[in-house]
């Protein structure tokens, strides 16, 4: 980017990224090589690292300013699923040719949005020009009390199976975008493709969780295969009701003229909810979190001893197992 009436890179950096860095003592103003970060006593660090890639996790129109913000919300989704608080990140920018200095001013602003909503502040990075489609990368740091974090392995024979929030909004979003499937109602059309656009970490219902859950973790590549995740690390086979799987107003209107998009409800990617276990006995206390956290909270099977897999009953009453899908990379 740099060349005649454009910023080069220290003067971006310090003239966008910098002043995100002004809070903590431990970044020195991104003017050294590496930043300080002490835990707080009694506490175990926790660090996150995803990236995410022009064409394939945002659309190359998305505005940069949200595209931001769901590169943060995609890292502090995993840590609200291990039951840990936001602190603090690190950035890796790869900026496309022809990129506009509007642009990355854009992406700062998003940035700072989502630092004053989830409490983080930027420790450094890098930012640099690719060939390619632009990439960023954001490792997350996060705190946790001492044997705190919630993982994908311990569950147990008999724990249930929850969900936060609703599933399929961001698959059913994306198709919206791109105009594979059409919606009559504006306000639901909208809903559903900002849930791929802008995801919402469940920060304060993973924190409320670390009492309760056996195992956790956030949805990112779809249900089916993000529950058989935790099926393998713990040892089990999940049991699931598609009945009883939460769904948005918008999703229940495209399930009704098409049956084939449950197949977004079931393995689509970028749910960002979580997923996890707990005793039988912690329905009440997953109620009132629900309630404080202000997030739905719903029971939709059981773990079971066996074969890890994940079984469905269908709306007919049948039950089979769910394919090994969801999004890969490779």
């Amino acid at each position: 980017m740099a060349g005649q009436g454009k910023p080069g890179e220290f003067e971006i950096i310090e003239r966008y990224f910098a002043p995100l860095a002004k809070r903590t003592e431990g970044a020195f103003g991104l003017q050294d090589d590496a930043a300080l970060f002490q835990p707080k006593p009694g506490y175990d660090l926790v660090l996150t690292k995803d990236a995410i890639v022009a064409g394939v996790h945002f659309l190359p129109t998305d505005p940069y300013d949200l595209v931001a913000q769901k590169l943060v919300r995609v890292n502090v989704s995993d840590l609200a699923a291990k039951g840990v608080e936001p602190r603090a990140y690190l950035l890796a920018l790869a900026w496309p040719e022809g990129v506009e200095e509007k642009d990355i001013a854009l992406f700062a602003a998003g940035l700072q949005k989502d630092q004053d909503i989830y409490g983080l502040e930027l420790l450094g990075g890098d930012t640099v020009k690719t060939p390619g489609p632009a990439t960023f990368s954001l490792t997350a740091i996060g705190d946790v009390p001492q044997g705190g974090m919630i993982r994908r392995a311990g569950a147990r024979a008999g724990d249930a199976v929850y969900v936060t929030g609703t599933l399929g909004d961001a698959a059913l979003g994306l198709k919206l975008a791109q105009g594979e499937i059409e919606l009559s109602s504006i306000a639901e059309r909208r809903g559903l493709i900002q849930r791929y656009r802008l995801p919402q970490p469940r920060v304060s219902a993973g924190t409320g969780l670390r009492d309760v859950a056996s195992a956790a973790l956030d949805i990112s590549d779809g249900l089916s295969a993000d529950l058989l995740h935790l099926c393998k690390a713990s040892g089990l086979r999940a049991r699931i009701s598609q009945s009883a799987l939460p769904l948005s107003a918008g999703a229940r209107t495209l399930l009704k003229k098409d049956e084939i998009l449950w197949r977004a409800v079931l393995s689509g990617g970028d749910d960002y909810e979580i997923v996890f276990a707990a005793p039988g006995e912690a329905g009440v206390k997953l109620e009132l979190l629900a309630g404080t956290a202000g997030v739905p909270i719903t029971r939709i099977g059981y773990l079971e001893e066996g074969e890890p897999a994940v079984l469905l009953e269908d709306l007919s009453g049948k039950t089979a197992p769910l394919a090994e899908s969801g999004y890969r990379h490779f």
